[in-house]
């Protein structure tokens, strides 16, 4: 599976977990270089709270447009 935005490959995996139509990825598979960690989260009962990314990408940013689960909560672990 890639995660493509605007043209450029920001991660890749053939070890995604899908939750709710969304492709999770390790977090070893995503190309930090254009991610960068924002101040919003929220909170998810049965998978706790999500921290979110911006992207950014040849100068176009996607705001908040990735999450993650720092912790989840056991029932969300494989994500």
């Amino acid at each position: 599976m890639k995660a493509i935005w605007n043209d450029v490959v920001i991660a890749e995996s053939n070890d995604t977990v899908i939750v709710e139509g969304n492709h999770y990825f390790p977090i070893n598979s995503i190309k930090s270089e254009y991610f960068k960690k924002t101040d919003l989260t929220t909170f998810c009962g049965w998978k706790g709270m999500a921290n979110y990314y911006s992207v950014t990408v040849n100068g176009k940013i996607n705001k908040d447009c990735a999450w993650y689960y720092e912790t989840p909560n056991d029932a969300a672990k494989k994500i």
